[in-house]
């Protein structure tokens, strides 16, 4: 059986339900987080900011729906680049304001950014944009037609356990 904190590395159970509860309800306050958890508002208030000293709380700013806010189009576009020019390719793809996030990757691809654009055609000149830098050799394009899953932690704090391992066809139980 696993030795760690069901959560994670250093996480315990009240830092599982009290990231869980804040995820549920963004703009609840210490004190009403305090209650539905069942600790003392200090406790909470001390937990968020080790939590957030930790750097496992990243921010508190509201989630923006890219679609919503004028570009629909959600792509990911794998990188190649040219040997020895991470470094270059990085700060040119940094100057993209619609490049979201970029990833380090191992396997065929060098990098992976999620790209957001208001239609195929301005994708398309994004695309351009990224294949002007002479760091960058090749890119190849997946547009996501739909989000199956969004993004979520919960599942992971609440257990982190594959739901398929717990089913009883996995484990040979009637």
């Amino acid at each position: 059986m696993d030795e760690q904190p069901r959560a994670g590395r250093g996480l315990d159970e009240l830092d599982a339900r009290l990231l869980v509860t804040m995820r549920a309800h963004p703009r609840i306050g210490l004190t009403e987080l305090a209650r539905l958890l069942g600790v003392a508002r200090g406790t909470v208030q001390a937990r968020v900011e080790k939590l957030t000293a930790r750097g496992v709380i990243e921010d508190f700013g509201p989630t923006v729906s890219p679609a919503r806010a004028g570009y629909p189009i959600l792509a990911f576009v794998w990188l190649q680049i040219a040997q020895g020019r991470l470094e270059e390719a990085v700060a040119a793809l940094g100057a993209v304001p619609q490049i979201l996030e970029v990833h380090g990757t191992s396997g065929q691809h060098d990098l992976l950014c999620r790209v957001v654009a208001r239609s195929t055609d301005h994708l398309q000149e994004i695309i351009a944009h990224i294949l002007a830098s002479p760091a960058v050799q090749r890119t190849d394009t997946t547009i996501s037609l739909s989000t199956q899953i969004p993004y979520r932690i919960a599942p992971l704090l609440e257990g982190g356990t594959p739901r398929a391992a717990q089913h009883p066809a996995a484990t040979g139980e009637p």
